[in-house]
């Protein structure tokens, strides 16, 4: 039979012979005492012609003047059919001159066979399915509840005045007037802040002046002009923000810090979220975005239109080349299987998992839409956002 895909039924016969005989014995015997029972329509010989029956299978043994064997039988005949052949068979008793004893074991359905095993690999495939997509569902979790923790808020300087992280790491720093405005920065993803705790401005406060841009953003009473006035005095604040007249800071919300911000044109973009910082003395290096005239940020800068709001990612190589683009649920899978790689640009958030599979295949450079929790990161990794290149 030339396609055993056509198979529908395997009859097997046990047999026993009364002396030593060869394949082709047996196989006569078939033929000739099968041959002519039921008509031409029912001779082996015609439906194999006709690709009904398969080529037939002998497997013997000899052993002590005995044959003992097993007849297999291909057909794609209907049941029937199939029983009345097993039954012609059955009933061959001489192979050559030796008595000869046929007995049906069998008629198997291939196709009931073929069928648990479809349903067998289907089973897999469910369970290989459910298991890829529990782990995807279960990094896309853990990715989104990063990125909803707040930084905490931490002490700086001598006076241990409250501030967010960003306070160390960013070039320029947001002033406010106590710890409560710190809270409500914090919340709006803005951690470049320290408060200055009072109208008397602290030394520490002087001197990050001196290193860093600040800009105040005051309460909108007799108060917030007080210290606008004292801050005046002792150093240099290159803008003045006051909430609304009457209120202060502390009494806005998150987006009303924002868009206060974005009102007053404040074109300093607000650090998101960084490795926690320690005292500045061992304050750790900025991983802040590229710098503006920096290859990979002109780049960066093309790519974002047909990136923003894709949830899809790009791989670029030294030359600053597209070597890969893939969906972000499959970004660790297909950029630890990438070579060459070494910038990073995604549609999505920056997480410590990311980041350690980023660098496991040499990448230097990862800018996305935000920053998740991040703990270590080589200094010669750079980590920016789209925020920080002024395109959000």
């Amino acid at each position: 039979m030339p396609d055993s895909g056509i198979v529908k039924y395997l009859v097997k016969l046990k047999f026993e012979v009364d002396g030593v005989v060869e394949r082709a014995d047996v196989i006569g015997a078939i033929f000739g005492q099968t041959e002519g029972l039921f008509g031409p329509e029912m001779n082996l010989n015609e439906l194999q012609k006709s690709w009904k029956v398969g080529r037939i299978e002998i497997n013997l043994e000899s052993k002590n003047d005995r044959t003992r064997g097993e007849v297999i039988i291909p057909m794609s005949t209907d049941i029937g059919t199939a029983a009345l052949i097993a039954a012609a068979v059955e009933s061959v008793d001489k192979v050559g001159p030796c008595s000869a004893r046929f007995n049906v074991g069998q008629i198997e359905d291939v196709r009931a066979v073929k069928r648990r095993q479809i349903v067998d690999r289907a089973k897999l495939i469910v369970r290989d399915w459910s298991s890829k997509t529990s782990s995807e569902g279960e990094n896309l979790l853990k990715d989104v509840t990063e990125s909803t923790k707040r930084a905490k808020v931490i002490n700086y300087g001598l006076e241990n005045l409250p501030a967010g992280p960003g306070v160390y790491s960013s070039d320029f720093v947001y002033l406010v007037e106590g710890r409560a405005d710190v809270v409500l920065f914090l919340r709006a993803g803005i951690e470049n802040v320290v408060a200055v705790e009072g109208t008397s401005v602290p030394d520490s406060i002087i001197e990050l002046g001196k290193k860093k841009r600040l800009v105040a953003v005051l309460d909108g009473d007799r108060g917030g002009e007080l210290i606008e006035k004292e801050l005046a005095q002792v150093m240099k604040v290159e803008k003045v923000i006051h909430a609304p007249q009457g209120k202060e800071v502390e009494d806005l919300t998150p987006i009303d810090v924002i868009n206060m911000l974005k009102a007053e044109k404040v074109d300093m973009p607000a650090v998101q979220r960084r490795q926690r910082a320690a005292p500045e003395a061992a304050a750790p290096q900025p991983h802040g975005a590229e710098e503006p005239d920096e290859p990979v940020v002109v780049k960066t800068r093309e790519l974002y239109p047909s990136l923003n709001g894709t949830l899809e990612a790009v791989l670029l190589d030294q030359g600053l080349v597209e070597i890969g683009r893939f969906p972000i649920s499959e970004l660790v899978q297909k950029m630890e299987g990438t070579s060459g790689a070494l910038y990073l640009i995604f549609d999505g958030i920056v997480t410590q998992r990311l980041v350690e599979s980023a660098i496991r295949v040499g990448v230097k450079g990862i800018i996305g839409h935000r920053t998740g929790e991040l703990g270590q990161v080589p200094e010669d990794v750079r980590i920016g956002t789209f925020r920080d290149l002024g395109l959000e």
